[in-house]
């Protein structure tokens, strides 16, 4: 099967992360099992999700995995023109939610997979095909977990994101955070003997910008990343429930995005020393003043040396000369830190493309990760 055929496949599986991927999944299987490979599916606790992982060719040693997440984002609130769950093709432009980040390159790999049943392969092909990565890289860790345990890990990662074809040697990482902001409700005609939470949170707002204004001025820099400092960044606040009562609860959910550079813990102890600080001076108008911060999720950045093998074999595969490094995250952090597997990202497509209406990934984009894994294929029959 080519690739466009396995991709309208797959974007017709409505796999928005908090619904199952277990059809597209059983798609997959079905695939890939009718060519010998082998497969296991590891299944959330609620049996509704689950990961993919695949071998083709020789079980006994040690391969490349191309890695990716199943998962997409919603489409609810969007305005598109084109149904998001069927694949529409206009000119060179392949449009459907998923099809830039990431079923493209999930397709891609399948067809490579196809393709790899049918030689001689010397080393081994693996897939990894995750869950819930759109929140928090969160389905991929069973994945990881099997392989600890595994006779042979995967000798290269590399993890499909789009990156128009682009070899990408890091990312930053991620601490998602949530902060309930504690007072004591009253009347608001007596405000001033209560304590309104919202006022609490804007004070630890204005902590955290604080803290980010001082990464920007005295913290390390990395040049390759856009953005090219650790970031904190507030996305959601939450407080009050008519305007005539002093709230008690405010919660807040914010983030850190660090460089290799910046350890988050020293950043979070920063954050509580800020805690300490504001509640201490709201105890003394409500003994009952808090601010509580809990982690949500975290992923590790991945900082790939360029000079790694890894690097030089993924350049060799797609002609590129340079490297970059991507702003947004991926579950590449975790194949490096947990398994010790040298790991790139390099997929079809552009983020910005991606998360948007009318999301699309171009028919050169696809045909160059094509070209790529072909030629990667061709390596696996020589051997590593």
């Amino acid at each position: 099967m080519k690739t466009i055929e396995i991709l309208d496949r797959l974007i017709a599986f409505d796999t928005v992360s908090h619904r199952s991927n277990l059809g597209l999944l059983d798609y997959m299987q079905d695939l890939l099992q009718k060519t010998g490979a082998e497969v296991t599916l590891i299944k959330n606790d609620a049996g509704t999700k689950a990961n993919l992982y695949a071998t083709i060719g020789p079980i006994e040693r040690a391969g490349v995995l191309l890695s990716g997440h199943t998962d997409v984002v919603p489409v609810e609130g969007q305005n598109w023109t084109v149904p998001p769950f069927k694949l529409t093709q206009k000119d060179v432009r392949l449009y459907g939610r998923g099809t830039c980040d990431m079923k493209g390159f999930l397709a891609s790999a399948l067809a490579a997979a196809l393709e790899a049943s049918r030689k001689p392969l010397k080393t081994p092909l693996h897939l990894a095909f995750s869950y819930d990565e759109e929140i928090g890289c969160i389905g991929v860790r069973s994945l990881i977990d099997m392989l600890k345990s595994a006779p042979f890990r995967p000798l290269f990662c590399i993890v499909g994101e789009p990156t128009n074809m682009a070899v990408a040697t890091g990312h930053k990482g991620k601490v998602a955070l949530h902060a309930d902001c504690i007072g004591k409700e009253v009347h608001s005609a007596l405000a001033p003997t209560g304590l309104n939470a919202i006022h609490l949170a804007a004070d630890f707002v204005t902590e955290l910008r604080r803290i980010q204004a001082g990464i920007i001025e005295t913290g390390a820099k990395d040049a390759d990343y856009d953005v090219p400092y650790t970031t904190v960044h507030v996305g959601k606040i939450n407080g009050g429930l008519v305007v005539n009562i002093v709230p008690n609860l405010c919660t807040l959910d914010f983030e850190i995005r660090n460089i290799a550079q910046d350890n988050p813990d020293d950043i979070l102890a920063q954050m509580q020393k800020a805690v300490d600080k504001i509640t201490a001076l709201a105890r003394k108008q409500a003994p009952v003043a808090d601010i509580k911060i809990s982690t949500a999720f975290t992923y590790p950045g991945l900082n790939t040396p360029t000079n790694a093998d890894v690097v030089s074999f993924v350049k060799s595969l797609t002609g590129a000369n340079g490297t970059i490094k991507v702003a947004f995250g991926t579950e590449g952090g975790l194949f490096d830190q947990e398994l010790d597997i040298p790991t790139v990202i390099c997929g079809p497509g552009s983020m910005a493309q991606g998360h948007k209406p009318d999301e699309y990934v171009s028919v050169e984009q696809l045909e160059k990760c094509d070209a790529a894994l072909g030629k990667l294929v061709d390596r696996l029959q020589i051997g590593l």
